[in-house]
């Protein structure tokens, strides 16, 4: 479970000028197994998704997960919430899949016989077993994508972040990557702009201007964004 409470988050503005807003008042409790969060860029979707492991912290408010408090409880928080960014390379840093996966599981202590066994194991579940000793850098970006899923799905985290991760893939690899998360049995924040993956989800956040300003099943949320986002098109804004 995921609980934000009278959420706030301030950033500096350009000198002499006030803060300013990213979000505001967030009061939310995520029970459910899948979560899509939509928005326009700016809109606060992805501060919203780093706050659940702690990369971004509340400026007043607080952040729980499974009752753990994300600035208080940092490691043991990012222990349970594993987060996966728009861009793999960010997240690739080894020079085989084999070693990228291997390196996160360095904080886990399993010899090195069982870990060896979990990265050929979890290579294999996403497709990428008999890729295990390429260069990253031959791989495709989709499956870079499946590698970074990979990497942080082996330590078996409880919850899953993802932000944006269709939003560098062609029409394939969008498929291939929604349906692994739709099969995941952790609980995913999804924040995307792929209106008919967020429709798969169980809930939908539908953020603007730092406010959520739409929360509910996944049809009547998206069709209350396509009409806000019309609005906002007539009015030029």
């Amino acid at each position: 479970m995921i609980a934000f409470e009278s959420v706030t988050v301030l950033a500096e503005g350009a000198p002499g000028a006030p803060e300013v807003t990213i979000l505001e008042a967030v009061d939310l409790t995520l029970t459910e197994r899948r979560v899509a969060v939509i928005g326009a860029n700016g809109s606060g979707k992805s501060t919203l998704a780093r706050l659940a492991n702690g990369l971004v912290l509340p400026t007043t408010g607080r952040v729980l997960v499974d009752g753990l408090d994300t600035a208080h409880d940092g490691a043991a928080v990012r222990r349970r919430v594993g987060f996966v960014f728009t861009d793999p390379d960010a997240q690739l840093v080894m020079p085989t899949p084999r070693e990228d996966v291997a390196l996160s599981l360095r904080r886990l202590r399993i010899d090195a016989t069982a870990r060896d066994e979990r990265v050929r194991g979890v290579l294999e579940r996403f497709g990428l077993g008999r890729l295990a000793e390429v260069s990253v850098h031959s791989l495709s970006g989709g499956q870079k994508q499946l590698l970074a899923l990979a990497g942080v799905l082996a330590t078996e985290p409880a919850v899953l972040v993802c932000d944006e991760p269709t939003t560098l893939l062609d029409l394939h690899w969008r498929r291939v990557v929604d349906d692994l998360l739709d099969r995941l049995d952790q609980q995913v924040l999804l924040v995307t702009h792929d209106l008919e993956a967020a429709t798969r989800a169980d809930r939908v956040l539908v953020v603007d201007g730092g406010r959520i300003v739409a929360d509910g099943a996944a049809t009547a949320a998206v069709e209350t964004y396509r009409a806000h986002m019309s609005v906002r098109s007539r009015s030029g804004r």
